[in-house]
Order: C-alpha cells, then structure tokens, then sequence
C-alpha cells in the first residue's frame, strides 16, 4: 500500500465512524454541534498520532504479555496530555465534552490502530496511519455534529442561521444522533456505489 493510498483509507474506505462503525460513543455522544465534533475527532486525532509514533518505535522491545496494558498506558499519556491542554486553553470545549476526554484511553479505533498498524509497522507508515484514521474520524463527527446542529438549533460552527422555532428538538437529544448517523451512513454508502 504506498502512502497515499495508506491516508486516503481513513476518509471512506475505513472510516472509524460511516464504515466501521468505530468509535459510537463519541460519535453519540458529544455530537450535539460541529465544534463540539471538530474539538472531539482533533483531539482524538492528536493521540493517535502521537501514540502511533511511539508505539511504533517501543512495540518490538515490549513482551507479547505485555503489549495491550503497555498500550493503554502509551494511550493514556497522551490522553492526559489532551485534557489538560484543553481544560487550560479551552475550558468551554473541555467542559462540553466532558468525560469522553478521559474515554478516548478505551476508544477502540485508538487501541485497535495501535495493535493492529502502529505495532507492526514502521514509523512513516503509522504517522499516515495515525494522521488518516484520526482526521476520517474527526470529518465523520463534525459531519455528524453539522447535522444535529443544523437540524436541531438551525445553527452552524455556533452561527445562527434560522429563527430560534427552526429548530427540531430531536436532533439535539439521544435519538436524532441515531437519526443523523443513520443517514449520513446510507449518504456515504450511496456515493461509494455511484
């Protein structure tokens, strides 16, 4: 797989969120407006980047027995790295996100591109991995996000763009997540087959 082909993957191919149905619980659960899915899918990116290039590096030294809780905590350094970034240059984000900051550690997209990639390739290939993987997802929660916002509040990135009684108010609870994945999956299924 040359490299272009290895970053190109995470956008349709094998995208965590439309393709391999990775990574529901952020994806659910903190999508209620596109910054809030941009903030998410970027700080998720930085970890699996970062965790890929060590991972990458470290994995051949690190025994069988070993390997996944050597992960975790490979993952949760960056994760903490993140949160306290955030909490001290963007306390409205960190505040609307909450406790899926600390879940990206057991984000299963991280943890299954670490052992299934970064440990077993070089250190370019992983960074691409890392970099693709990261920035499909952030594009498939910001889209999802765009969704629910628009629909929900009539808004965009925050900008009113209808009056407040536009609004359905499904869309911004639990099941107008459900709604809106399950469209933007058939959305995306339909421009794969055409």
């Amino acid at each position: 797989m040359t490299n272009k082909e290895n970053f190109l993957k995470g956008f349709f191919k094998e995208n965590a969120v439309f393709t391999l149905l990775l990574g529901m619980c952020p994806a659910l659960g903190v999508t209620s407006s596109a910054i809030n899915g941009l903030g998410m899918g970027l700080a998720t990116t930085f970890v699996l980047i970062m965790s890929n290039i060590v991972i990458s590096l470290v994995s051949s030294q690190i025994p069988d027995k070993v390997k996944i809780p050597s992960f975790i905590v490979i993952i949760a350094s960056f994760v903490t790295m993140v949160d306290l970034v955030m909490a001290g240059y963007a306390p409205a984000l960190h505040e609307q996100l909450g406790v899926f900051i600390p879940l990206i550690v057991v984000n299963c997209l991280v943890l299954g591109r670490a052992e299934a990639f970064a440990s077993k390739n070089k250190l370019v290939p992983s960074i691409i991995d890392g970099a693709s993987m990261g920035l499909g997802f952030s594009m498939a929660l910001t889209m999802l996000g765009a969704v629910r916002e628009f629909f929900g509040a009539g808004k965009m990135f925050g900008i009113t763009l209808f009056s407040e009684n536009y609004g359905m108010l499904i869309f911004v609870l639990a099941p107008g997540a459900f709604i809106a994945l399950g469209y933007l999956i058939a959305f995306i299924n339909k421009l794969r087959k055409a």
